[in-house]
């Protein structure tokens, strides 16, 4: 895959804001994805305390979900932890992993927030704007607004609202279990992104893009010894 190489990642917090911010005006929050036959899921696994990142993305056929392909990459992180700016220590590994697919996915989940974010850009967001492509944060917690608990029952959902507006969704993909947060991310409109959750959520919270990127972060952080780079391909 192709990633637009907007800005560098190396820099201050104070500067990663202010670019956050510009970014944010280039967002579309409306649908376009148009057939989706392709679905990706990211996510970034680290031992706390630690700079080594391990990012992976898992690429899934749709309606079924087989798995067609796997990527994982090791990396040191030169971005502090800082919530809010993840896509600012986790983007540079991300990126080298979207660059190894062989497949074009029509839409990628995120481990994380779009717009439902203090300054409107979250990950989903932000690398959707530098992969180019529709982009659907879907998070454990939320980090930006306020939303009442969903009903119990799978499909239930409550807005997530700052300031009156609707920036996202909570949404039940599991009768009892806990709600996911989901928000659009670049190139997509609410309504598809939580059809697209609840239509690849099978039995877990997690929808399945990101849960098996979530499976296989845990998996290389925890086989990791300090090695370069790894490709997994399935």
């Amino acid at each position: 895959m192709e990633v637009k190489e907007i800005h560098p990642f190396d820099l201050e917090p104070a500067r990663a804001i202010q670019i956050q911010e510009t970014l944010r005006d280039h967002l579309i929050v409306s649908s376009g994805q148009g057939e989706v036959s392709l679905v990706a899921g990211a996510d970034v696994s680290y031992a706390k305390g630690s700079d080594e990142i391990h990012a992976v993305v898992v690429v899934l056929r749709c309606p079924d979900l087989g798995i067609v392909e796997r990527v994982a990459v090791s990396a040191v992180a030169s971005f502090p932890y800082i919530p809010g700016l993840l896509a600012f220590r986790e983007g540079p590994a991300l990126i080298e992993a979207f660059r190894r697919l062989r497949s074009e996915p029509d839409v990628i989940f995120f481990d994380g927030h779009g717009i439902a974010h203090p300054r409107g850009i979250g990950i989903a967001s932000h690398m959707g704007l530098l992969l180019d492509r529709p982009s659907i944060g879907v998070a454990k917690s939320l980090l930006a607004g306020s939303a009442a608990e969903p009903g119990v029952e799978r499909g239930s959902m409550t807005p997530i609202l700052r300031d009156g507006e609707t920036i996202g969704m909570a949404v039940r993909t599991k009768d009892r279990t806990k709600p996911v947060y989901v928000s659009v991310g670049h190139r997509i409109s609410l309504e598809a992104a939580v059809d697209l959750v609840l239509a690849t959520a099978r039995g877990h919270r997690l929808p399945e893009p990101t849960r098996q990127a979530h499976l296989l972060s845990n998996a290389v952080r925890k086989d990791s010894r300090g090695a370069t780079p790894s490709p997994y391909v399935g």
